[in-house]
């Protein structure tokens, strides 16, 4: 079954990623007035036992009781409540606080939840009938103030995240005619022209219409450079312009660009329930009744039932109750600062267990643009000529092929010449002057309908995408396109095995045989399978994945239902706003070392989650031997068990500090050069 269903409504105290901070919310509230009340009530005890010297002033109640009726008297009796007046605070702080925890824990336990917290309860209740109101007091602070720590430390792992939401654009400034109006950006509609002043955040979306200058763009895409950008360039949300103004024309609505996407998929996250969560309760359920266990053997070895709650207020298991949720939010804050964004936090226990990879072709292990990979040359053609007054008209153009023939000139170190007379016509291809000759850069279709006597001089049609050079009416060259390979794809494919531990690994693409094919020899995968339909590709995830636990990574629209189908679906690159509703992960940055990264974090994770919940409890189970032995009171272990919160808690915060090393995944020389020096052949 795939890992998302197991979904749930966390409590507000567990994830702080929505607009609503968890202080605002009631329950939290509740349990921070307990904790301060708790402070206080401990506070004025501790001032009126050693400062003022109060001691142990003892005030009495003395109350005369009959019930009776005109004939008979049916009870008649004197009670006397006795009360030091030191112990006053704490009785407070065991009524106001101590008696709602023990309602909760009550309700809990008639709903057979068996949970670690029923130990803080009996506890409370073990403290009261023994008198030991400061340790009853103590572990009521512990139970409430847990929580408030659990927030506090959420919130601070989840520093990135907060900040994220801080930077949401709220105004954007609107052109009309020589007029600047400033809107919110939900008022920003499509083909609104915007500027942008200098330093200024990019509220929606766009392309730009005027100016020119840089952008940062590294909050977004992790790139540590500035962005050039110019008439036509495409700009991103949440990006921050450089020293000079731009008008952009708003391609997308605010709620549908990429920075709100962006929040949108983090605030998602909090609808998911890790299992590694669960497990912190599945521990608690053995951990419960094997510390009444030993709390009972102490009191009836000793014969002092004062042991017995010693050995309780030092099981009270906080690091079980704060250690592994906030790893979790640790980890998500941390895959945060590294670009990827954790839709559904159980993906962190279960994808060091995945054993199948399936990827899709365009996008995954191809960069989903072109490249130029051969110019096939008419006779008496040079190749560099060629490229030369090609890549010379090219510049004009807006065609997809366009910037795959300017880069392999590029490479080429080749000079440009200027361009005149040029069209773009619907159908006829791109033609110019350059240097004296007129170039056209057409199809096959339209070559062979302008010139049908040279169709024999054409090559036999290839896989992939081409187009053919005409220039003065002569045949110059046929050019080759294939989508661009990743240049880690293949030492990526490689790693997988031995590094992660997976048996099968597969690539299923909707494209042509010959496409697949050439991409899965390249990069090492022998399981291959063409020309899949979404519906066939649904199909065969699914039966991978009631076979073993699978991990789907995709790009486009048609990838949605294979991503929800996988045990684990990741969502890749530039696509990702809109594929990220079915993923469990986006990598906003695409570059599969994200991918590995995202492994090494999810394995991180689970062993600093144990190390809290499992380290705490050892050292709890220690301390309940202490306390049982007698070596340490009620009020002792309560301090004792506070330390250990504090261990377990800082222990889990490491989970949000970065390593040295994220990943074991370099790219050692692929032998995949997909920005290579086009081959020439001659015909």
């Amino acid at each position: 079954m795939k890992v998302r269903h197991l979904s749930y409504h966390l409590e507000s105290t567990l994830y702080t990623m929505t607009n609503t901070p968890p202080s605002e919310t009631k329950s939290t509230r509740f349990e921070n007035t307990i904790t301060g009340l708790s402070l206080l009530g401990i506070g004025v005890y501790l001032l009126l036992y050693y400062a003022l010297n109060v001691g142990h002033q003892v005030y009495s109640l003395s109350v005369n009781t009959t019930v009776n009726s005109a004939d008979i008297t049916f009870y008649q009796g004197h009670q006397i409540l006795s009360v030091e007046l030191v112990q006053l605070p704490l009785i407070v702080v065991l009524v106001l606080g101590g008696i709602p925890l023990v309602y909760q824990l009550c309700a809990k336990l008639f709903q057979a939840e068996f949970g670690a917290d029923l130990l803080a309860g009996i506890s409370i209740v073990t403290a009261v009938l023994l008198n030991e109101y400061l340790a009853g007091s103590l572990v009521v602070l512990m139970l409430s103030g847990g929580v408030a720590l659990e927030n506090y430390a959420v919130r601070k792992a989840s520093s990135v995240l907060g900040a994220l939401a801080k930077r949401m654009p709220s105004i954007a400034h609107k052109k009309s005619g020589d007029a600047l109006t400033d809107i919110a950006t939900e008022q920003v509609m499509l083909g609104d022209t915007l500027l942008i002043l200098p330093h200024e955040i990019c509220p929606v979306d766009g392309s730009v219409l005027e100016g020119s200058g840089t952008m940062d763009e590294s909050y977004l895409t992790g790139e540590p450079y500035m962005m050039s950008k110019t008439t036509g360039s495409s700009v991103i949300s949440g990006a921050i312009n450089g020293d000079t103004a731009i008008t952009i024309r708003a391609d997308k609505l605010s709620v549908d660009s990429r920075y709100a996407k962006i929040m949108e998929v983090m605030r998602s996250s909090e609808q998911y329930r890790p299992n590694i969560r669960r497990l912190g309760d599945q521990l608690g359920t053995l951990y419960t009744p094997i510390a009444v266990i030993i709390a009972a053997i102490a009191w009836a070895i000793s014969g002092e039932v004062v042991r017995f709650l010693a050995v309780l207020v030092v099981a009270t298991p906080c690091p079980l109750l704060i250690g592994i949720p906030v790893t979790i939010i640790s980890s998500i804050s941390l895959a945060a600062r590294r670009n990827i964004i954790i839709k559904n936090p159980a993906i962190l226990e279960t994808i060091g267990s995945c054993r199948t990879a399936i990827f899709d072709k365009t996008g995954t292990l191809t960069y989903g643009r072109p490249s130029l990979t051969a110019i096939m040359l008419g006779a008496g053609q040079q190749e560099h000529e060629v490229l030369t007054l090609i890549a010379s008209l090219e510049r004009y153009s807006k065609h997809p092929l366009s910037s795959a023939i300017l880069k392999a000139a590029e490479k080429s170190a080749l000079r440009l010449s200027r361009a005149t007379h040029i069209s773009e016509l619907p159908g006829e291809g791109l033609k110019g002057q350059v240097a004296g000759k007129q170039v056209q850069i057409t199809s096959r279709k339209r070559f062979i309908e302008q010139h049908p006597e040279a169709t024999e001089l054409l090559p036999a049609i290839a896989s992939g995408l081409e187009c053919i050079v005409v220039i003065d009416d002569v045949y110059a060259a046929t050019l080759q396109f294939r989508d661009e390979v990743r240049s880690d794809s293949s030492s990526f494919i490689d790693h997988l095995q031995p590094k992660h531990s997976f048996d099968r690994v597969m690539l299923v693409s909707g494209d042509r045989e010959s496409e697949v094919r050439y991409l899965a020899e390249l990069v090492g995968i022998e399981h291959v399978y063409f020309s899949q339909s979404p519906e066939q590709k649904l199909a065969l995830v699914r039966a991978e994945t009631d076979i073993a636990k699978t991990l789907f990574l995709g790009d486009g629209i048609n990838d949605a239902p294979s991503l929800t189908a996988a045990t684990i679906g990741i969502a890749f690159g530039q696509n990702s706003d809109i594929t990220g509703e079915a993923a469990d992960a986006v990598i906003m940055d695409s570059s599969l070392l994200k991918v590995d990264e995202l492994f090494h974090i999810g394995d991180r994770m689970r062993k600093i989650a144990l190390q809290s919940a499992v380290g705490g409890m050892v050292l709890s189970v220690i301390g309940m031997v202490f306390a049982g032995l007698g070596f340490l009171t009620p009020v002792a272990g309560a301090v004792a068990q506070e330390v250990i919160d504090v261990f377990a808690l800082l222990n889990a915060l490491r989970a949000a500090i970065p390593p040295k090393s994220l990943s074991d995944f370099s790219n050692q020389g692929s032998g995949i050069t997909p920005e290579h020096k086009p081959e020439h052949k001659y015909d």
